[in-house]
């Protein structure tokens, strides 16, 4: 056979010839396919015909099933030869069941992804020689095995234990980047693997690193709200301790300011006419919460924290859409309408935490009353429910959140006595 063959494992199933793509030749027997694909997997190991039959017919009874493979084989076979000539000879028959048979000509990226993982194991330095075999894997591994394909447990399994071993090599490979302090090469990297596990935290740390150790420090900023928007949007949570935590390193990231008084305060300064509230990411909020907290015990006076959490009315979850367009209003009814000492954060995908100095409760209270009225002039009927606590500073903001969430829980019970369309509910915890 003279024809060059690729088959693809990784990122879907694909089949090409001199590098036209058969995808939709073979696809005209999805159980061929699954055939295919299954003996691919056991390599070389003759798979005998009752296991062929369990694989593909799971739980369906036949009057022949050992007629059945046959011809299913032979006809896949012969649709394998119309990709290529002698191509079908790949699904070999022997001692009473069949094995996969690699061709002259023909490549899977599986094998040479596995033979590559087995040359490069333990590999103490980098080197050419190394770097080059690091890039062919990490090139290889395009997706998860047969992503896409309709996921059997004898796929699944296998998926599983490849990511990890893939994930292994990029980690290795990217310690030994930073040895060498190619922190070009990792940031390169470290976005070619996050397409394929783009919640790794290890990747986007390693990314955010390498992009301060580059001077890039807006980009690295860029990174972590990226992956802040992320958890919040597709999972529901915040980001690791550990990407909260490299935050601070990202904005204490620069140059040495000049030792000199005025230079430090023209650094320092906002610019520009700044109204509101200040809001920050958690890591920073966290910061000015325990420097205030010291600060009460030095002076003996007090402080007030609030928490807003945003629901709908009809205890049904709100769509990632829908949530993030509320919560991005209401921050800016909170910038636009609490006062410049007051401090904010996105605390989860539907609550926000404020520090709020110089009140007491009552007038906290009027505050956020005052807060409330402007949300629901800006979604007047957006089918919101506007939550609120506030109490002293020594409060635990995690405390707090499960007070919320349980009294979320009766104003759900009142609710279902009432109509739906109601213009600005009211909730008993205000």
């Amino acid at each position: 056979m003279s024809d060059q063959i690729m088959i693809r494992m990784f990122g879907g199933f694909s089949l090409f010839v001199n590098n036209e793509c058969f995808d939709q030749v073979i696809a005209k027997s999805k159980k061929g396919m699954s055939l295919l694909q299954y003996l691919i997997l056991k390599n070389n190991a003759v798979i005998l015909n009752y296991k062929l039959i369990e694989v593909l017919w799971p739980n369906e009874e036949s009057t022949n099933p050992e007629n059945a493979l046959k011809t299913l084989i032979s006809r896949f076979r012969a649709i394998l030869n119309t990709c290529s000539p002698g191509l079908g000879n790949c699904i070999a028959a022997s001692r009473g069941g069949y094995h996969f048979q690699l061709l002259p000509g023909m490549t899977v990226d599986l094998f040479e992804f596995e033979d590559l993982a087995k040359t490069i194991e333990n590999q103490p330095e980098l080197n050419e020689g190394t770097n080059e075999l690091y890039q062919q894997i990490i090139t290889l591994y395009t997706g998860d095995l047969l992503a896409g394909n309709d996921q059997d447990d004898w796929v699944i399994s296998r998926s599983v234990m490849l990511h990890g071993q893939y994930m292994k090599m990029v980690y290795a490979y990217l310690t030994l980047l930073k040895k060498a302090e190619r922190y070009e090469e990792i940031i390169q990297n470290c976005r070619f693997a996050l397409e394929t596990d783009p919640f790794d935290e290890r990747l986007h740390l390693e990314l955010m690193q390498a992009l301060v150790k580059t001077n890039r420090n807006n980009e690295a900023l860029m990174q972590y709200k990226h992956v802040t928007n992320m958890h919040f949007r597709y999972l529901g949570v915040k980001p690791p301790e550990g990407i909260q935590e490299f935050y601070k390193q990202i904005i204490q990231a620069g140059d040495t300011l000049d030792m000199n008084i005025d230079a430090i305060r023209e650094e320092l300064k906002e610019y520009g006419d700044v109204h509101g509230a200040f809001e920050c990411e958690y890591a920073v909020f966290r910061e000015i919460y325990n420097m205030q907290m010291r600060n009460l015990e030095r002076l003996g006076s007090t402080m007030y924290i609030a928490m807003i959490m945003i629901t709908s009315i009809d205890g049904e979850p709100l769509s990632p859409l829908k949530l993030d367009e509320i919560m991005k209003g209401l921050s800016d009814v909170l910038k636009a309408h609490l006062r410049k000492g007051d401090t904010i954060t996105h605390f989860s995908p539907s609550q926000y935490a404020m520090l709020l100095p110089t009140v007491s409760m009552d007038s906290g209270h009027m505050v956020m009353e005052r807060v409330k009225r402007f949300f629901y002039q800006k979604f007047p009927n957006s089918n919101v429910m506007f939550s609120y606590r506030i109490g002293p500073l020594s409060s635990n903001i995690n405390t707090m959140k499960k007070q919320m969430e349980n009294e979320q829980g009766k104003n759900a019970a009142r609710l279902t006595a009432m109509e739906k369309r109601v213009s600005m509910p009211t909730d008993e915890n205000n």
